[in-house]
């Protein structure tokens, strides 16, 4: 059996179980009524006090497997359904003068139950087949025969009015079980949403704090080593110039950082010029390292806020990692667009690494926030990378418009 089948079949006891606990109460208040009135008619016409007693042991054994009936039937309905015929039908010879009011009273609900318990019509058929049997038998055994044509009449009457009630009550029993079913599934997939939204937030505060406080760190911290490099040379004017450059990396990276907490960076970010913004990123880049980077930008159609501004992010990224790791001498950045996609290249002749790797060295975060934000924009990356000879970063987007 798949496991489709048994989720469906566990599911299937579960509500059957739940419906037959739901009915248990009214069962048990109708069988306690039918046990009064016919003690009351046994002892009008004539008391019968052992006879009584064993009854009511009868009738208490009946009730009883009616309150455990979701636990009998899960093993051997039919079985169920023969001992309450049986119990009912000996019952009757005890009553001499309140049968009727036992037979009457006690098989319809029996014929009432095979509803919750069969959901096949021909085996509610049988079941009531069986019981009325048993009440004919029981009739002729106790009654006169020409009494049939009385109480045969009254029992078609029963079993209609009780199969029409058990239908409603377990239709509205099995409603009731769907909606709380549907409910706690909604209550799962909430908990879901908010644990995957969770993990997305933090994701997103990573990457934020990556390429703001941690990339406008990492800039500093090279500018600040190339100063030191240059005033061991006794070069002010060099000097100078990283200091002007370090200022304004400093006043950029203040400023992401208080977008990034006041969340406005989506705002802003429709003011920003995409071919304007590269262009500064690679000159900054190169005024901090003395990397030299090619740029080549052919971008003829407007890109949408987002991945304008993952695009950014994602240059930036690439270029931190190259100044970082690479010890390259050369980048080439290019970044084009074609019919509804948009393509972007970068490349230095570095040392190269073992691509394997990514994701798996503590505090190498740069990659793995690419590789997520490439997911964000629904794009497509190829990180190619030889020993001694560099690596090449590929990333292809779709262009959707109005997003």
């Amino acid at each position: 059996m798949t496991e489709k089948n048994l989720i469906k079949k566990h599911l299937n006891h579960y509500s059957q179980t739940n419906e037959l606990s739901d009915a248990r109460i009214p069962i048990i208040l109708w069988v306690t009524l039918v046990y009064a009135a016919t003690i009351i008619l046994q002892t009008i016409s004539e008391p019968l006090l052992i006879q009584s007693l064993i009854f009511t042991g009868l009738i208490s054994l009946h009730a009883t497997l009616h309150w455990y009936t979701h636990s009998i039937v899960s093993f051997r309905p039919w079985l169920y359904f023969l001992v309450q015929g049986i119990l009912i039908f000996f019952s009757a010879f005890l009553m001499p003068s309140g049968f009727p009011a036992a037979l009457l009273g006690l098989i319809p609900v029996l014929i009432g139950q095979s509803v919750g318990i069969y959901y096949q019509k021909t085996k509610i058929f049988f079941v009531s087949l069986l019981l009325y049997t048993l009440f004919c038998l029981a009739i002729i055994s106790v009654s006169k025969l020409e009494n049939l044509a009385l109480y045969i009449p009254l029992l078609l009457l029963m079993m209609i009015v009780v199969i029409a009630y058990a239908m409603l009550f377990f239709q509205q029993v099995r409603a009731r079980i769907r909606t709380q079913t549907f409910l706690r599934d909604l209550e799962l997939a909430h908990k879901k949403v908010e644990e995957l939204t969770l993990a997305n937030e933090r994701q997103r505060m990573a990457r934020d704090l990556h390429d703001t406080l941690a990339q406008g760190l990492a800039g500093l911290i090279m500018q600040l080593e190339a100063i030191n490099i240059h005033l061991s040379k006794d070069n002010v004017n060099r000097v100078k110039e990283i200091v002007t450059h370090s200022m304004q990396q400093a006043r950029k990276t203040l400023a992401d950082a208080r977008g990034a907490i006041d969340d406005l960076r989506s705002t802003s970010i429709s003011e920003i010029n995409f071919t304007e913004s590269v262009k500064e990123e690679t000159t900054r880049f190169t005024a901090a390292t003395g990397i030299h980077v090619s740029l080549l930008m052919v971008i003829k159609e407007d890109m949408p806020k987002m991945l304008v501004e993952h695009s950014l992010h994602i240059v930036s990224e690439c270029l931190t990692n190259v100044a970082r790791h690479a010890h390259a001498q050369n980048v080439w950045v290019t970044i084009y667009d074609k019919p509804n996609k948009v393509y972007i290249e970068v490349k230095d002749n570095g040392i190269g690494f073992h691509t394997d790797l990514i994701g798996k060295q503590s505090g190498h975060y740069g990659l793995i926030g690419i590789l997520e934000r490439v997911r964000l924009i629904r794009g497509e990356i190829k990180i190619r990378s030889i020993l001694a000879e560099g690596t090449l970063i590929e990333i292809e987007v779709p262009l959707l418009k109005g997003e």
